[in-house]
């Protein structure tokens, strides 16, 4: 059985992958996450916390970036 590698944040192409918006939409909502988070620009928005934010089901977007 072969074990399945999940990452533990979301890049702005998954995002992409997700929402089938552009780079820039993407990079914008990863922003607006980090800001509603009180978070600093160099640190990682998580797949949860995104899955959070957006009200999307995290075992269908961790199907959707694992393809």
């Amino acid at each position: 059985m072969k074990k399945r590698f999940f990452r533990l944040c979301i890049y702005p192409k998954d995002v992409m992958k997700i929402t089938g918006k552009s780079e820039t939409y993407s990079r914008t909502l990863l922003s607006k996450i980090k800001a509603s988070l009180n978070r600093p620009p160099h640190q990682f928005i998580t797949i949860e916390e995104f899955c959070q934010y957006t009200g999307l089901e995290i075992e269908k977007v961790l199907e959707i970036i694992t393809d």
